[in-house]
């Protein structure tokens, strides 16, 4: 007697789930371990001038004042544009280094009076070294 075999013939076929699997960790692993750049964040266009960059601005304390007049000291958003704000930001992220250089970098578009509250409250908090940061002028060091 003949016993017939009704299983199908396996046939070869392709996983995805475990490629899948890999391939998730690995957006998962290139999402967390992203650096991300205030600049990148920021769109701000710098006035113009001529002169030489400062040495000593790779330790500097960064605030930026967009053309909206909105602060960022260091990598943080200062919610509220008050003076008293701004200086609670730089305290908060300075902490008691009143030597360290900082980095003013304002949008050419930006209110005057924004830069002058920002420069108000570095100097009540007694900072003494500020650069305001600037983009080179299109035609170089020869235009005037």
């Amino acid at each position: 007697m003949r016993i017939r075999d009704f299983r199908d013939d396996d046939t070869p076929e392709i996983n995805l789930i475990p490629l899948i699997d890999v391939l998730l960790c690995l957006l998962i692993f290139f999402v967390v371990t992203t650096t991300f750049d205030a600049r990148s964040v920021l769109k701000l266009e710098l006035p113009r001038a001529d002169g030489s960059p400062s040495q000593a601005q790779s330790k500097a304390l960064s605030v930026l004042v967009n053309a909206q007049g909105r602060y960022f000291v260091g990598d943080r958003e200062v919610l509220r544009t008050d003076l008293e704000s701004l200086k609670q930001s730089l305290r908060d992220v300075a902490g008691d280094d009143r030597e360290r250089a900082v980095l003013l970098r304002a949008d050419a578009r930006t209110p005057h009076q924004s830069v002058v509250t920002a420069l108000d409250a570095l100097g009540q908090l007694g900072f003494r070294r500020v650069a305001i940061a600037t983009a080179p002028s299109p035609g170089g060091a020869s235009a005037r």
